[in-house]
């Protein structure tokens, strides 16, 4: 199926079921992008990422964006290509990697709370949080009451986050596992990619439905209407990248039009600096009182200059 019209919209049109439901089997793989309508259409999307990039930085509004599906979807390349025009002193991209040991210690969401983009930055995870539920759970790394209960934290955490006014945008990249295994075949067969294919890789496509059944409960229980999922038919690559940025580009400009509907609220950086300073009037008023009492209890005057310092400074 070609899409028509190089100004429509392209998105999923999915609704999501109760766990258990099946969304992904209903995923059109066929659809394609002209090579004119994606000439019309892209690097406008490009240009306007751009743009909006500089805005949100001006306006102090973070941007997540989480890629998650099936290995060689492309998740690594459109991150590239949503990175070739960005201003790369405003946004980080996150490659997916096994936990650290330090980071094993700790609570599953504290690693990605560390890498949260500060205001007006954007950050990219090529893969996420949501391993939890996906590869913890089908590798049964922890106990099903784990990933379980993983399905709630998620959504609290990206219910704070976008209740702070913050831009969390999720895509998930499906392609069938006939697709999946060429693709692995074919990077296998190229020296210049093969070190990219392991073993591993050729054991999950055999498991391909096992993999499916994780991800159809992780988009029925984590699909809320302050943070929805995109599910990406990721076969071929020109309707992908449109998909992807003009999801990105729309969502990003809803959150900075209610931010610009809402002039009299004050950024969380003018906040933060107005709280710094009135912490350090309140310490330095309690450091006079304190000093106070000293010179009282030592029998000096009260305006004794040798004995009153500014706060923070040495005599």
């Amino acid at each position: 199926m070609d899409a028509s019209g190089s100004g429509d919209h392209i998105t999923s049109g999915l609704s999501f079921p109760a766990a258990g439901g099946m969304v992904l089997e209903t995923v059109d793989l066929d659809v394609r992008l002209s090579k004119e309508q994606y000439q019309q259409q892209f690097p406008v999307l490009q240009e306007s990422l751009r743009r909006l990039q500089y805005q949100l930085l001006e306006a102090e509004v973070p941007t997540i964006v989480l890629f998650e599906g099936w290995d060689a979807a492309g998740k690594g390349t459109i991150i590239r290509r949503l990175t070739a025009k960005l201003d790369p002193r405003a946004f980080r991209a996150w490659p997916g990697a096994p936990p650290s040991e330090l980071e094993q210690r700790y609570h599953f969401l504290w690693r990605y709370q560390t890498r949260l983009p500060e205001d007006g930055h954007m950050a990219l995870f090529d893969h996420s949080w949501y391993g939890r539920v996906l590869v913890d759970r089908v590798e049964k790394w922890v106990r099903r009451k784990e990933w379980e209960k993983a399905y709630g934290q998620i959504n609290d955490l990206e219910r704070w986050l976008t209740d702070d006014g913050q831009v969390v945008v999720k895509f998930y990249f499906h392609i069938s596992q006939g697709e999946q295994r060429r693709r692995l075949k074919k990077m296998a067969d190229d020296p210049a990619e093969r070190w990219k294919v392991e073993k591993e890789d050729w054991r999950r496509n055999r498991r391909y439905d096992r993999w499916l059944g994780a991800a159809e409960d992780m988009l029925a229980r984590t699909d809320t209407p302050a943070c929805p999922w995109t599910v990406v038919p990721a076969t071929d690559a020109r309707w992908t990248r449109v998909q992807v940025f003009r999801t990105l580009v729309e969502r990003m400009q809803a959150v900075l039009d209610r931010r610009q509907e809402t002039p009299a609220a004050v950024s969380r950086t003018h906040l933060a600096e107005e709280a710094t300073r009135a912490d350090r009037k309140r310490r330095a008023s309690e450091d006079l009182a304190l000093q106070r009492t000293a010179a009282r209890d030592a029998g000096l005057p009260l305006e004794d200059p040798a004995f009153f310092v500014p706060s923070g400074e040495e005599r």
